[in-house]
């Protein structure tokens, strides 16, 4: 194994995984494992690149370090040449969080230092220019991430963010110097650890950028950021001749499926308005879950009479719900029943039959996998922009997924996502 990745949730390590398969598009990626948490035993001998998804972005700093070192110990006997910290391309990570502890901590595994932050994500709108965050046209903190149910983002400037969090100096390269080619920016960031600055927040608003600072940090022992900064990661390692190229290929299962959906993103509620205009969808109030008054038996029925429609069940809402309920029941309390009943839906699909899942939201995801207790995927081609299909094994069988970040897609991602699970 070559490059290893540590994501902070499930939806972002399927989303660097297929960032990694597909590589540039002339050469393609490499081969490419994802692992639902940290592996017990080693990896295949034909794995290139290894990406272990952890459910840590919204655990305490002192666990999510733990939970990261530990994957990067595993990664390092596998070999890996490189570890990649893979966090939100919107840094979803309050001024307690862990995105800087993380970081810090692996660097000093590593014995790195002059660290690249930089969760640029331009094909998804997120751009960092003069270490401020945006989303589209606006700043984070105007687009709608301020607010995020568990990590509300209330500072577009991600050196700021980073400072709260973290203990070590860090620094920063501008866009200036990033343009001006890998050259230079590996002379810039050299510079940044002669000057003891443990993390460097880099600027990047094209993937052009983001590419450059992948031929920068060629040699590097740790990269941090969005899924896109590993897009010339594997040109690294093909135009040295230890790897050579490859496309993933498509994927699809015969068999029912269902679309699961706890994101309260924007986007993800304009999807499902958008699904339920031709399609089926059952909305479950997350009060009722926390009263314990929903039964599971007739979301299956839902779901096994409405094939032909894509059917969807979703306790999405507004943010001023969500949040209503948080301030009554209390936001971890909140969140754990919604991702309790995800998971126990999931298995109880799974048991009756159900071979397709499409999944909205990060913890959602993090919940449905751990449910259905899948160990590892095979990453397929890819659904949408950083959506991937997966394939994977459960009780000897298969089953295909695809994990959407909440943010990601287009309007219609749920019923296509839905058909191109299939074969």
């Amino acid at each position: 194994m070559l490059i290893g990745i540590i994501a902070d949730d499930f939806t972002g390590a399927s989303d660097i995984g297929v960032t990694l398969a597909k590589g540039l598009a002339d050469e393609g990626g490499l081969k490419t494992a994802l692992y639902m948490g940290i592996p017990s035993v080693p990896a295949v001998p034909h794995i290139a690149a290894g990406v272990i998804a952890l459910k840590s972005r919204s655990l305490p700093a002192e666990e999510a370090v733990a939970q990261s070192l530990a994957a990067c110990e595993w990664l390092l006997q596998q070999g890996c040449q490189q570890i990649v910290f893979k966090y939100c391309s919107t840094f979803d990570s309050t001024p307690a969080g862990n995105i800087g502890p993380v970081a810090e901590a692996l660097a000093q595994k590593l014995g790195a230092s002059g660290v690249v932050v930089c969760p640029a994500f331009p094909d998804m709108g997120r751009t960092l220019f003069q270490g401020h965050l945006f989303v589209g046209e606006h700043p984070l903190n105007e687009s709608g991430m301020e607010n995020h149910p568990l990590t509300p983002m209330t500072d577009p400037d991600i050196r700021r963010v980073l400072a709260a969090q973290s203990q070590s100096p860090q620094g920063f390269v501008a866009w200036q110097q990033v343009q001006r080619g890998s050259a230079v920016l590996r002379e810039a960031l050299a510079s940044q650890a002669q000057a003891g600055n443990c993390l460097v927040v880099a600027d990047a608003i094209t993937n052009a950028d983001l590419i450059t600072l992948g031929a920068a940090c060629d040699n590097a022992r740790l990269l941090t950021g969005g899924s896109a900064i590993a897009q010339g990661l594997p040109h690294n390692f093909i135009a040295r001749g230890e790897a050579q190229g490859s496309v993933p290929e498509n994927i699809g299962v015969t068999g029912p499926g269902a679309i699961l959906v706890g994101s309260c993103s924007r986007m993800t509620l304009r999807q499902i308005a958008w699904h339920a205009r031709s399609h089926a969808v059952m909305q479950i109030d997350a009060e009722e879950l926390i009263q314990g008054t929903v039964s599971l038996t007739p979301l299956l029925a839902f779901i096994g009479e409405n094939q032909h429609r894509a059917p969807l069940i979703t306790t999405s809402g507004e943010v001023s719900r969500v949040t209503a309920l948080q301030d009554k029941y209390g936001r971890e309390k909140v969140a754990h029943v919604i991702e309790d009943f995800f998971a126990r839906l999931a298995v109880s699909l799974a048991d009756a039959g159900v071979k397709r899942l499409v999944v909205g939201g990060g913890e959602t995801s993090g919940a449905v996998v751990k449910g259905l207790m899948l160990d590892s995927v095979v990453i397929g081609a890819e659904i949408s922009t950083g959506v991937p299909a997966l394939l994977a094994t459960r009780r000897a069988q298969p089953m295909a997924l695809a994990l959407k970040s909440g943010n990601f897609g287009g309007e219609d991602f749920f019923s296509a996502a839905f058909q191109t699970l299939a074969p």
